[in-house]
């Protein structure tokens, strides 16, 4: 039976803007009724500062290499609450602290008198200018912290998951000399499950290398490295045979065909990553690819991120929940969907120097979310 694309988004967004919302205002009204008679008339106030994240060491992709990441850290107050939000803006994906500016200047998030209307001020958010995702996933964020906050709940428990069922995080190895990629392996050695960039053409001996200093589970991101489809298909088999669990993003986004090709014909999961950004992209990757990964800053945030989710498991698609190089606000935003998700990439936090926040942290390599309320950082 063939899927009507266009009645399954109508019926997947409303389910999942359904599991959003329901929960919060069955769970929350008496605390929603209480701000709003001690705060009715008060505007959201909306401030942000920029911000560079220094990386512990020199990143490196199949494309480009950096050592620093240009973020904008975001405020939203109303009624003495304060909610926290982040843009993470690799310059790759064509945001900066520019751009960020000059949209974040533009909202007149003060027009909104009561935090609760939350699709209604998002929707004013992403109506406002076209592109500027991670910009708008910092208000997104910002605004999911308050409600929190407001309720005194945590976001995991707003959407009813349970706090135990975290996964383990992957760590993430930039594609290096051999030299420096055995001293990052070294250091990543409380961690059960390693994510290894891989597609500049030493695909084997990246995984050589680390296969010398440890036997736990992998993942490979190609970062589109890959151009034939049967010299994937054969490392993809080579790389099952050392360990290796999923192959994300094995070639080129736009070729969906070849996708199909390699996903029915691979040993391992395949998951997009460059292919996915919004939510009406998931229903066209059914097929093309096993699962895809989801991130805060490509997507506009927690509200979307968590309609694709549901969307993919309707799908019945494996789901990942990644980050960018991000402080630990971004990163506790997204793992208060940790629970309900395959994989986990929350390392982001971990590879930099200079984190203003405390939040989401790691123990024995699995995802530990915080009691606090909101997205359950402080800073």
């Amino acid at each position: 039976m063939k899927l009507d694309r266009r009645k399954f988004i109508g019926s997947g967004g409303l389910l999942a803007g359904g599991a959003c919302l329901l929960p919060l205002f069955n769970t929350c009204n008496s605390g929603k009724e209480g701000a709003e008679s001690n705060y009715s008339g008060l505007g959201l106030k909306l401030s942000f500062e920029p911000y560079n994240l220094q990386l512990k060491h020199v990143f490196t992709i199949a494309s480009f290499s950096r050592t620093t990441t240009p973020v904008m850290l975001v405020k939203i107050e109303w009624g003495g609450f304060v909610g926290y939000g982040e843009a993470s803006m690799p310059p790759y994906l064509g945001e900066s602290h520019e751009t960020a500016t000059k949209f974040l200047s533009g909202l007149r998030l003060n027009q909104f008198t009561d935090p609760f209307r939350l699709n209604e001020i998002l929707s004013y958010v992403d109506r406002f200018a076209d592109g500027n995702c991670a910009a708008k996933a910092s208000v997104d964020i910002a605004l999911h912290d308050l409600i929190g906050k407001i309720v005194n709940k945590p976001w995991f428990k707003i959407w009813g998951y349970n706090q135990e069922d975290t996964p383990i995080t992957t760590f993430t190895i930039g594609i290096d000399k051999p030299n420096v990629v055995t001293e990052k392996v070294k250091e990543a050695s409380p961690y059960k499950m390693l994510k290894v960039k891989i597609g500049r053409g030493n695909d084997e001996e990246m995984i050589n290398t680390i296969r010398k200093v440890t036997d736990v589970p992998l993942c490979v991101d190609v970062n589109q490295g890959w151009k034939d489809r049967q010299e994937a298909l054969d490392k993809i088999h080579w790389l099952k045979e050392q360990g290796v669990v999923f192959v994300e993003q094995p070639m080129d986004k736009y070729d969906l065909d070849t996708m199909a090709w390699l996903t029915q014909h691979s040993p391992l999961p395949t998951i997009a990553d460059e292919g996915v950004q919004r939510l009406a992209d998931v229903p066209k990757l059914k097929g093309a690819y096993s699962g895809i990964n989801i991130k805060l800053m490509k997507c506009t945030g927690m509200r979307e991120a968590h309609k694709m989710l549901n969307v993919a498991r309707a799908l019945g698609m494996k789901v990942m929940i990644g980050c960018m190089t991000e402080t630990s606000c971004g990163l506790s935003a997204a793992a208060q969907l940790s629970p309900m998700v395959d994989w986990a990439d929350l390392d982001g936090n971990l590879l930099i120097s200079n984190d203003p926040f405390k939040g989401v942290t790691v123990k024995d390599g699995k995802v530990i979310l915080p009691s606090r309320q909101g997205i359950g950082v402080s800073r």
